[in-house]
């Protein structure tokens, strides 16, 4: 894993590949690092960049653990040279994935940024402020998830996206993809989530 400044936008450069992996990471755990290191692979990666969400919008926030405790556990896990953590949303103020996205390639001139989620939260990717508009902004690469392909692909965004869709083999070349751009990487699938092990540790925090 790369140590920088969680606080402080992440090295980079132009010409680099670098995935965006957004959440609140309340717990991480192994999927996410599986998903990451599939992505890093399978789309040829420079760099993906864990970012750490104050909170998500779209959920109840108020048992969520403090972001300083999240990026550390974070940061135990991820243990890998090109993965790097980070809370930027906190010091450039953005609440919304629009918001960091927007952010990010602007002030990042040249970066070719992958947008990379689970198959699971593109059936629900149309309630995401300006969703649309993400898709203009940057590539998006999905991460097959067990019992979230068929939802996902027939979802009102799987459904917006499949006009843009990559075949799996020109991955590599996907990156540098003028958005929007769509791929949808199938390998190894974790059931691990953050919900159900926030319900086994304690059923009160599976919000």
């Amino acid at each position: 894993m790369t140590a920088t400044d969680p606080f402080k936008l992440p090295p980079h450069a132009p010409g680099l590949k670098i995935g965006l992996f957004g959440g609140s990471f309340n717990p991480p755990h192994e999927g996410h690092r599986a998903a990451s290191l599939l992505a890093l692979r399978r789309l040829g990666l420079d760099r993906i960049w864990w970012l750490v969400s104050p909170g998500n919008p779209l959920k109840d926030t108020h048992l969520l653990p403090s972001l300083a405790t999240r990026i550390a556990a974070v940061r135990r896990l991820a243990q890998h040279p090109r993965i790097t953590v980070s809370g930027i949303e906190t010091t450039i103020g953005t609440r919304y994935t629009y918001e960091t996205v927007a952010y990010l390639t602007e002030h990042c001139p040249g970066v070719h940024f992958v947008w990379i989620m689970g198959a699971d939260n593109l059936s629900t990717f149309h309630h995401w402020k300006r969703w649309r508009d993400i898709a203009t902004l940057v590539p998006i690469a999905l991460i097959d998830r067990p019992g979230s392909t068929w939802s996902a692909i027939h979802s009102p965004a799987g459904a917006f996206l499949s006009r843009y869709r990559y075949e799996e083999s020109d991955g590599r070349a996907f990156a540098a993809a003028t958005a929007p751009a769509f791929i949808f990487l199938h390998g190894p699938r974790s059931a691990l989530s953050s919900t159900a092990l926030r319900a086994k540790a304690d059923p009160a925090k599976a919000l």
